[in-house]
């Protein structure tokens, strides 16, 4: 259960991501109590949280300023989860899966270098436990397996600073389902290249581990590519 100052957020900081509350707007702590119905602890606990988010300062002198975008800390988890339930979720979207073609490819190649017998073992478990959710059209099952198995991929690379962004590629897997931009079955095609990066990151072949990674994020980053601004598919 949400604490109040975690329901506070969960309002005010939309209200920052959509626009609502515009860049330089000023921001006080009597009006969050008052727009809330929150004690004053309670709403300085929310602004301390947005502040180190970066959606917003707080000075003794000027009080709590919104932020303009470019401030914003966008690896922030819960800043990202507020853009794709914002205005430009199409525009998030999209971005996020360039990032996952930057670094997922190579991440799979040092993983089918780098890992060990145990993620090799299960890395080709998730692929097989994709397959049977995703022919079977159980995308609840589905999406679980496969955020288990591209966590699994980025940590097995050996690189910390891969594995640190697992969060990042889950949101966007998340994102995809909660806002219904998957298919009711998920592609045949998508399902396979899982299982080709699985077996040869089992079987230690990076350069085939890294191009059918490369495919699967491609085609992705295309299709979240052809979304408008909103995330709905542009016409």
């Amino acid at each position: 259960m949400p604490t109040l100052h975690e329901e506070v957020l969960d309002k005010l900081g939309p209200l920052i991501i959509s626009g609502a509350l515009a860049p330089g707007s000023k921001l006080n702590l009597e009006w969050v109590q008052q727009e809330f119905g929150v004690s004053r602890t309670v709403a300085r606990d929310a602004v301390q949280v947005l502040a180190s988010m970066r959606l917003v300062t707080s000075r003794r002198r000027t009080g709590v300023t919104v932020l303009p975008k470019d401030e914003w800390d966008f690896y922030d988890r819960t800043v990202i989860r507020w853009r794709l339930d914002g205005p430009e979720r199409g525009t998030q979207l999209h971005q996020l899966s360039q990032l996952r073609t930057a670094i997922e490819p190579p991440a799979a190649a040092l993983a089918a270098r780098y890992a060990d017998g145990r993620q090799r073992d299960r890395i080709v478990e998730l692929g097989t436990a994709m397959e049977s959710a995703g022919a079977a059209g159980d995308l609840t099952t589905f999406l679980e397996h496969d955020i288990a198995y591209h966590r699994l991929l980025l940590e097995a690379s050996g690189n910390v600073m891969f594995a640190g962004l697992a969060y990042v590629v889950e949101e966007v897997l998340r994102g995809r389902t909660l806002h219904h931009l998957m298919p009711p079955q998920p592609k045949p095609e998508a399902r396979r290249l899982h299982l080709v990066v699985a077996e040869a990151v089992a079987g230690r072949e990076s350069e085939v581990a890294r191009a059918a990674m490369t495919a699967i994020c491609v085609e992705v980053t295309d299709e979240m590519g052809q979304l408008d601004g909103n995330g709905a598919p542009a016409s």
